[in-house]
């Protein structure tokens, strides 16, 4: 199984522009699989469940230059434990969990890098801001200053065609863009977080900053 995590990623950091970060998604993968993935290359890991997360980096200690991605649905319960276990949280999908996380950050000490999730179309199985909620809040977001706000993480509906998909993605960046027009004092819109195993190439082709693969880089997990 090594060599072959170790040429899937080969293979596919090779066809991705150096412009895009991977993000190896190990939720459900062993800390010895994420070795085997760090061999190869990777830096990046997202996980979505702080507990499994918290035992994998205190087994992978010696492995110092490792960044930690937060890409599950974060209950405000929860934040405190994910501000001390991730620098980056891509899943800040809304105005109440996003005030939590300042507050804690400031508390801590620490400045979070987040991405605001937005539905771009509606999806009653995910969660996020609409775009209209999304515009709304920003004079409030723009008052944490103690979280550094980097972009926006997309999430397609599922049962998307190719090029449904696509124009998610490409509204997606017409967002951004349209937010960083705005010029907001804290609120940065310097990162797209889309694409997933099954559509990374489509949001590379929109102007992805991170795409975030599982299963096309570990297999399919039980």
């Amino acid at each position: 199984m090594n060599s072959s995590i170790s040429e899937r990623i080969l293979s596919i950091r090779s066809s991705l522009p150096t412009s895009v970060k991977l993000i190896a998604v190990s939720k459900q993968v062993s800390a010895q699989a994420i070795r085997s993935a760090y061999t190869a290359g990777i830096r990046d890991f997202g996980e979505s469940r702080i507990q499994e997360a918290a035992s994998k980096q205190s087994e992978l200690q010696d492995l110092p230059d490792i960044t930690w991605h937060f890409i599950g649905h974060l209950q405000s319960n929860k934040a405190k434990k994910a501000i001390e276990h991730f620098p980056w949280i891509h899943s800040v999908d809304n105005l109440k969990l996003a005030q939590r996380l300042d507050q804690l950050a400031q508390q801590l000490g620490v400045s979070p890098q987040v991405c605001l999730q937005v539905k771009i179309l509606p999806d009653p199985n995910k969660s996020g801001w609409s775009v209209p909620e999304l515009l709304a809040d920003l004079p409030t977001l723009n008052q944490y200053k103690n979280l550094q706000i980097q972009g926006l993480m997309t999430i397609p509906p599922s049962g998307l065609n190719d090029s449904e998909i696509l124009n998610v993605f490409n509204r997606n960046r017409e967002l951004a863009k349209e937010i960083q027009e705005q010029n907001w004092s804290h609120i940065k819109m310097q990162h797209l977080s889309m694409g997933m195993s099954g559509d990374y190439e489509l949001a590379v082709q929109a102007g992805a900053t991170m795409v975030r693969l599982g299963t096309i880089l570990f297999g399919d997990r039980s």
